[in-house]
């Protein structure tokens, strides 16, 4: 089973690695995440060269099935998600595994 790297870890990890305190660090961490969110929010894409692609994607609307009524069709409304589509740096490396 794979490992989860939480927000704290990845704090304590860049903490250690380089000279900053990990409050600095979380600071850091957290207005980068609060930008991208506002991005995204704004609807404009976020890319982050070698890592990936955030973007917002429009999902029309459709007609699901029930699992537990498979008679029943159940609308599912239009809605907004966001993709991420991979870099290809870290596509190489994921691909090693």
């Amino acid at each position: 089973m794979a490992n989860t790297l939480t927000k704290r870890d990845l704090v304590n990890k860049v903490s250690s690695e380089i000279d900053m305190t990990q409050s600095d660090v979380f600071n850091v961490i957290q207005h980068a995440v609060e930008i991208i969110t506002s991005t995204l929010a704004a609807g404009d894409r976020v890319v982050i060269r070698n890592f990936g692609t955030f973007e917002i994607k429009r999902v029309k609307a459709k007609v699901g099935r029930n699992p537990k009524a498979p008679g029943k069709d159940v609308p599912i409304p239009a809605r907004t998600v966001v993709k991420f589509k991979v870099g290809k740096e870290l596509k190489d490396k994921v691909s090693q595994l």
